[in-house]
Parts: structure tokens; C-alpha cells; sequence
């Protein structure tokens, strides 16, 4: 299948070589959409500044990718961001020389940029609480008697649920919304989540999450099902009876965040990274947790053992007498 699907109108204009290496992407390594789409905008911009020099892809040489380097960091992009970057384009060509597109790998010996170390905005518990508590409250505030408060309360219901699930699972954004009535089984206490590269694993989840699921589920879900749907099967749906997009359910946790008075940026994300500090402080395993985020390797999970430090270095300032 050509990746036509999972990029925008510049496909039309892309280079032969870009599009071979999406499909293969797509075909070979079963990326997710919003990979390809991330590895699409990232060539087509190298692809832009060859134009630029006057290049041909089969051109590159280091002395390119070092030129083309130079020119993210004087436009100020973050270290992380051209280390993305760079990542995609070496892929990429790799991927020339293995086919014989290219005689070498003029990616081989260049370095990344360094990174420094960046630790994740978490959410404290009290604040996920209080947001907890927020969504929850609206479920009780609509009178259910009438058909226009029902899909209003239909999406409350949901709202929670959608909360309860983000941070009692652990989810990602895309994975959240990926959720198939199938995928949750609330009597043994379970979500089966489709991770990146179609990976599959099993996040337990307790039992505010299991309650707020079947709430939604019996009383929220059924309203919303009323209007015509192409995914029957979605877990959360929107007010017209669709599946949510991730534009449509980051600004639903944005407002719930807001309405629970936390005034700070909070992303679907922060709880992702607050579901895992708050198991390390509790005294997780990490490789447990590894497994509940779906993480491949475990030093991408480590980082999280650098935010618990920073928990217990201000348990250790407010409670020890010689601090």
C-alpha cells in the first residue's frame, strides 16, 4: 500500500526516494501513522533544503548533513529536535546504501547533537486528584431527565472515564483513543493497549478506572451510540457519535485541567509521567513499570528514577532533623 494515507498534498511533490523509503516504513517495519508522518515531514524538509544547495539525494555527503546541522542550530531549534531529525535522516540513508541507492553511509560518523537531561513535568497527586475529583463532579451537576442532558452527561461520564484510564494506565494519547470496547476488561481489572509499532501489552488498572469505564459505558456511551458511527467499537466517542481525534482529546484534558483550578501547562502526557513517578515513589519496581508504559528499552524508563530522587531529596529536606 503506498503511505499516500499517512502524509499531506506535498507527497505530490516529493522525491522518488523519500516515498520508496515511507512505504518501506510502512510495509516492512509496521510503523504507526503518526511515526510515518513524523519521518515524512522531517525528509521532506532535508529534501527542501537539497533543493536549496541545488543537491540530489544521491549527493549527500557528510560535509551536507553537517552543513544542513549548522543551519537548524542558527535557526535555534532545540538540541532534541535536530537530534530527531538527524535520526530520520540517518534511517533514511541507511536505508539508500542497504538497497545500493548510495555507495556509502554519509550518516555514519556524524554525532548527535549533545542533549542535556530533561526531566518530566509531573502532576503531584493531590493535583491529579483535584482533577479527578473536577471531572467526576461534572457527571452529577446535569439533570438526566431530559434528552439534551443526557448527551451532556453522556460526556461528562466520558470525560472522566477518559481521565480515570490516561492516568490509572498510564496511557499515551493516540493509545487512549485507540481503545476498542474489546480492549477492557473490567471485570478482571485489565486494559489491552496497542502501543507504538503495533505492540501489544496488558496494563492492569484499579478500580476508580474500572468504575468510571462501566459508568460511561451504561449510562454514557449508549447516548452518544444514537447518532450514525463509523467506529461502533471505539471505546470513547465524540458528541457526534465518532471516534475522538487526539486534537479533540488533548482540549477535553486540557479543560478538565483548567476547571480543577491547576494553572500550570499539563499535556496528556503529564500524566503518563506522573502515573510512573507516582508508582516509582510508591516503591515500584522499574521494570515493572517498563512493562505498564510499553517502553522497549529501560533506560527510557529510567528517567523517572531521576524525578523520584527529586521526590525523596524534598522528603528528606522537610522531615529529616539535620537537613
Amino acid at each position: 500500500m503506498s503511505c499516500a494515507e499517512h502524509v499531506n498534498d506535498r507527497q505530490k511533490k516529493r522525491d522518488p526516494l523519500i516515498e520508496e523509503f515511507l512505504n518501506y516504513l510502512v510495509a516492512e517495519r509496521g510503523l504507526a501513522r503518526n511515526s510515518v508522518d513524523a519521518y515524512a515531514r522531517d525528509l521532506d524538509q532535508f529534501s527542501g533544503f537539497l533543493t536549496e544547495k541545488a543537491r540530489q539525494i544521491t549527493d549527500v555527503t557528510s560535509a551536507t548533513l553537517r552543513d544542513y546541522l549548522s543551519r537548524l542550530a542558527e535557526a535555534g531549534l532545540a538540541p532534541r529536535s535536530v537530534a530527531r531529525k538527524l535520526s530520520a535522516i540517518r534511517m533514511f540513508l541507511r536505508y539508500l546504501n542497504d538497497v545500493g541507492k548510495l555507495s556509502s553511509d554519509p550518516g555514519e560518523n556524524i554525532s548527535n547533537p549533545k542533549l542535556g537531561r530533561k526531566l518530566p513535568e509531573v502532576l503531584s497527586f493531590d493535583e491529579v486528584k483535584r482533577v479527578l475529583d473536577a471531572v467526576q463532579a461534572a457527571t452529577k451537576e446535569v439533570d438526566s431527565k431530559r434528552s439534551e442532558a443526557e448527551i451532556k452527561r453522556a460526556l461528562a461520564l466520558r470525560n472522566h472515564a477518559m481521565l480515570e484510564v490516561l492516568y490509572g494506565a498510564g496511557l499515551r494519547i493516540s493509545e487512549l483513543i485507540g481503545l476498542r470496547i474489546g480492549d477492557v476488561y473490567l471485570d478482571e481489572g485489565f486494559v489491552r493497549v496497542i502501543g507504538k509499532g503495533d505492540k501489544e501489552r496488558v496494563v492492569p488498572v484499579g478500580e476508580p478506572a474500572i468504575r468510571a469505564v462501566r459508568s460511561y459505558v451504561d449510562a454514557g456511551r449508549v447516548n452518544l451510540l444514537k447518532f450514525p458511527s463509523p467506529v461502533r467499537d471505539a471505546l470513547f466517542l465524540n458528541v457526534r457519535g465518532g471516534g475522538l481525534s487526539r486534537m479533540g482529546a488533548w482540549k477535553i484534558i486540557h479543560r478538565c485541567v483548567e476547571e480543577a483550578g491547576i494553572n500550570r501547562h499539563v499535556t496528556p502526557h503529564t500524566f503518563r509521567h506522573s502515573f510512573a513517578t507516582h508508582l516509582l515513589e510508591g516503591g515500584a519496581d522499574l521494570r515493572a513499570v517498563q512493562e505498564m508504559l510499553g517502553h522497549a528499552s529501560i533506560t527510557t524508563t529510567e528517567i523517572y528514577t531521576h524525578v523520584d530522587r527529586s521526590y525523596l531529596r524534598e522528603v528528606y529536606k522537610s522531615f529529616h532533623p539535620r537537613a
